[in-house]
């Protein structure tokens, strides 16, 4: 597999290669094609939002008015003993490998973690053994901030008592707090051949729905994923759920479907890079294959990073650093018919797209220049930094001091 890696280092210009082309500037290019992203920012106030009653009740993402710790969703881990819960907290947020889950020891009280990157939410592991509805807990405490409720259900298992103590979480909270995102995932399915996993995934989503139905749900918000610790669907899953948590989800959409069109690029992913968990993707079919892929060359840029790289300063510092984002470029196959392009767009994220035949080397001038609109589009679309939001919460302290 051939690479380049390279790095936009403040101050330095990079030396081009015997088989390069200097980069054309902008005003070289043709105006209709790099205009485009260019008229879709100026398009965003106007464009379509999803409506009221389909956005959380509370903000995500960064929270530049709260204090630390307080407004973040929740994601709520449930489900049977031994079903997954902690494996999966632990391979997601940090980075345990997968063989050593088997040491981990069962949950016998809640275990609060907190996901600090992009968006900012907290992650809590329920005991499965506790009825969290009887009167001993404070249920408005425990769900009231919830942004979705992850209910794990061991495939390889027994799971009938496990959908029916599903079932009555999700009657309850259809009663007290209708607006919970309920997201199942059918765990541990590496273990199954392929058509026992399919028939066990349809005997779980029927069982739960028709009991859902004759309660009198019909449409309850539920979703349902099959999910492994030992492959990326798990970070799929993840992905899924998150996604419901950002009210800006089709701008993001919009505009990667723009950049895919303008670029000719096959499939983008707009990648948190902490947890490896996608934000955002264009609305072409996703397949999982290609998400691996970007999912694994996100960590081996990453990993050159921390050799040869530098701290990234919080935006907004005031301190002028030039283009010193992480940029990629690899061929995927021998003629060159495929290409994996990444971009580094801030601190916490990352661009990874996938592009066919046409060599992105021939058009790399164009792409670079509508990746940075794309990054100018997204400052529109999260206006808050981190470093604005440290500064409002510090003199939000300060004024509550005096």
């Amino acid at each position: 597999m051939d690479r380049q890696l390279s790095r936009r280092r403040p101050g330095v210009d990079a030396e081009l290669r015997d088989d390069q082309q200097p980069l054309a500037s902008p005003s070289n290019l043709k105006p209709g094609a790099l205009l485009t992203m260019e008229r879709f920012l100026q398009d965003l106030p106007n464009a379509e939002q999803p409506p009221v009653e389909h956005q959380p009740q509370y903000h995500t993402g960064r929270m530049p008015n709260s204090r630390a710790g307080e407004g973040k969703p929740r994601l709520l881990l449930m489900g049977q003993k031994r079903s997954g819960k902690s494996s999966i907290s632990s391979v997601v947020f940090h980075k345990l490998p997968p063989s050593e889950t088997l040491y981990i020891e069962t949950t016998h009280r809640i275990k609060k973690d907190s996901m600090h990157s992009f968006m900012d939410f907290g992650i809590w592991d329920l005991p499965g053994h506790v009825d969290y509805f009887e009167s001993d807990f404070d249920t408005d405490k425990i769900f009231s901030e919830i942004g979705a409720l992850i209910w794990v259900i061991d495939a390889q298992d027994e799971y009938l008592d496990a959908i029916a103590r599903l079932n009555l979480t999700i009657l309850n909270l259809q009663e007290h707090y209708p607006s919970i995102n309920i997201e199942v995932f059918v765990h541990k399915v590496d273990g199954l051949s392929d058509d026992f996993r399919a028939d066990t995934y349809r005997d779980i989503i029927q069982r739960v729905q028709d009991e859902l139905a004759d309660h009198g749900f019909d449409n309850a918000p539920i979703s349902f994923h099959q999910t492994s610790i030992y492959d990326h669907s798990i970070f799929e899953g993840f992905s899924k759920v998150i996604q419901k948590l950002i009210p800006q989800l089709p701008t993001l959409e919009a505009m990667l479907n723009n950049l895919c069109m303008t670029c000719n690029i096959e499939k983008a992913y707009l990648f948190d890079i902490m947890s490896k968990i996608y934000i955002a993707t264009d609305t072409s079919p996703t397949d999982i294959a290609n998400y691996e892929i970007c999912s694994d060359y996100i960590d081996v840029v990453i990993d050159v990073s921390e050799i040869y790289g530098w701290d990234r300063p919080d935006e907004g510092d005031g301190t002028e650093t030039g283009n010193n984002e992480a940029e990629s470029l690899i061929t995927m196959e021998k003629k060159g018919s495929r290409y994996l392009y990444l971009r580094e767009i801030n601190k916490y994220l990352a661009l990874v797209c996938i592009m066919g035949e046409d060599s992105p080397a021939e058009k790399k001038a164009l792409i670079d220049y509508n990746v940075g609109v794309f990054q100018a589009g997204l400052k529109k679309v999260f206006p808050k930094s981190e470093r604005d939001a440290q500064i409002e919460i510090r003199a939000a302290n300060g004024s509550m001091d005096s």
